[in-house]
């Protein structure tokens, strides 16, 4: 009996360990070589399930699903404890439009229309000009808003004022209201690939535009809820733009970073129409100490719809 149980013990080592052996040999490896694989030479680091850094070929990695929009409720809502607040200083101003030509890209807007438009301002005959681009203010007590019968434009609790097309019947009472003329209308369908077209509207990326209803700068907030500065902030070199959180008390530019309060404290930050109360969130700082002469950048000013 014992020999028995021996040789039953032996068996099931010997299978034990040639099992084993059988495993280690044929462990599957992710990326180990596949003829259905066409290798492209470019590696990636990457970190492996035991800690540890190694490099595989780009042809292994498998895309990512894009995550889907949030939800219209969500979108309506904002940011939960966020407060966006930009600053556009005006003596770092070339009149490149390089915010707009990045904003009109992103947000597939119809040619000859834009949603920053940079205007020659001139305080006085004595006065030296100089370039002001404007957005729209995102105001803390927006007429806008007031004045829309169907609440297709909102406010967010993170100040941004969004337009949610799907509910826009093209009256124009909003761009009545606004004494900053920051809004167009879409009086033609507007030129945009037929993939964009057929997406459902987000408030969010204000794409796509719709014919017969309005747009406007909308913070980018798909963008910035990623963490990402919008479009007009990266795109200028100059760093004109500067985006950020009230609430965190710093704007950036993406290569400075500043705190807000003592910026427009120690350059004399001010807003535009501020006796009408509407309370905007965007900044503006004087255009003195100016980096660039008025004359720099003049042969790119040309007239943009604004209705």
């Amino acid at each position: 009996m014992e020999e028995k149980n021996n040789s039953r013990r032996e068996f099931l080592a010997t299978g034990l360990m040639a099992g084993l052996a059988v495993g280690c040999s044929t462990k599957h490896n992710p990326f180990a070589p596949d003829e259905s694989v066409t290798l492209t030479g470019e590696m990636v680091k990457l970190l492996s399930v035991d800690g540890e850094v190694i490099e595989v070929d780009k042809a292994f990695l498998k895309p990512v699903p894009e995550m889907p929009p949030v939800s219209n409720s969500e979108a309506r809502k904002g940011i939960e404890g966020k407060k966006f607040v930009m600053v556009i200083d005006l003596s770092r101003c070339k009149n490149l439009k390089k915010c707009q030509s990045a904003c009109n890209h992103m947000h597939h807007l119809h040619p000859g229309h834009s949603w920053i438009k940079v205007h020659s301002m001139q305080e006085a005959d004595k006065t030296a000009p100089y370039w002001q681009p404007t957005t729209c203010m995102h105001c803390d007590e927006p007429p806008c808003v007031k004045v829309c019968p169907v609440d297709a434009t909102f406010k967010r609790k993170d100040g941004i004022v969004l337009i949610d097309s799907d509910r826009c019947i093209g009256c124009r009472f909003c761009m009545a209201a606004c004494p900053y003329s920051s809004r167009v209308f879409n009086w033609e369908k507007p030129d945009i690939p037929a993939e964009i077209a057929a997406m459902p509207y987000n408030s969010e990326t204000s794409v796509p535009q719709k014919l017969g209803t309005v747009g406007k700068c909308d913070f980018c907030p798909d963008m910035v809820r990623e963490g990402v500065l919008p479009h007009c902030v990266s795109a200028c070199p100059n760093g004109v733009f500067a985006f950020g959180d009230i609430y965190e008390d710093t704007v950036s530019n993406g290569s400075e970073t500043f705190r807000f309060s003592e910026l427009i404290k120690d350059k004399s930050g001010y807003r535009l129409m501020e006796d009408l109360g509407t309370k905007p969130s965007v900044y503006y700082l004087p255009p003195v100490n100016r980096n660039f002469p008025y004359e720099v950048g003049m042969e790119n000013q040309t007239e943009i719809k604004s209705e």
